[in-house]
């Protein structure tokens, strides 16, 4: 994702948002409405890690809370990179075609 403002959401990139809350970028605001909620998912997790895409670490799954935009959830971070993905209570995931998301901040 380009640079991002804080206390605004990004835009959306295949039906995912981020959005700084602090003005370090270590606690952000997480948004989904892809491909699982367009499926009809009652339940949607961000499956993240922290660190370089290809050796993820602190691997963590969080709930997400639905809301009137889509899914959400605010994750706080301890390192400059954050890759993530989806998945749904029937173990359906959303990966963006195997690319995963990353929130990196510069």
């Amino acid at each position: 994702m380009s640079s991002l403002s804080p206390f605004t959401f990004s835009t959306a990139i295949q039906g995912v948002q981020v959005k700084p809350l602090t003005q370090d970028g270590q606690q952000i605001r997480v948004r989904y409405n892809g491909l699982l909620d367009q499926s009809g998912a009652n339940q949607v997790w961000i499956h993240g890690g922290l660190g370089d895409l290809n050796e993820w670490r602190d691997i963590k799954d969080y709930v997400m809370d639905k809301t009137g935009e889509g899914w959400e959830q605010t994750i706080e971070l301890n390192d400059k990179q954050f890759n993530f993905c989806f998945r749904d209570s029937n173990q359906n995931w959303d990966n963006n075609s195997g690319a995963n998301w990353i929130y990196r901040i510069t």
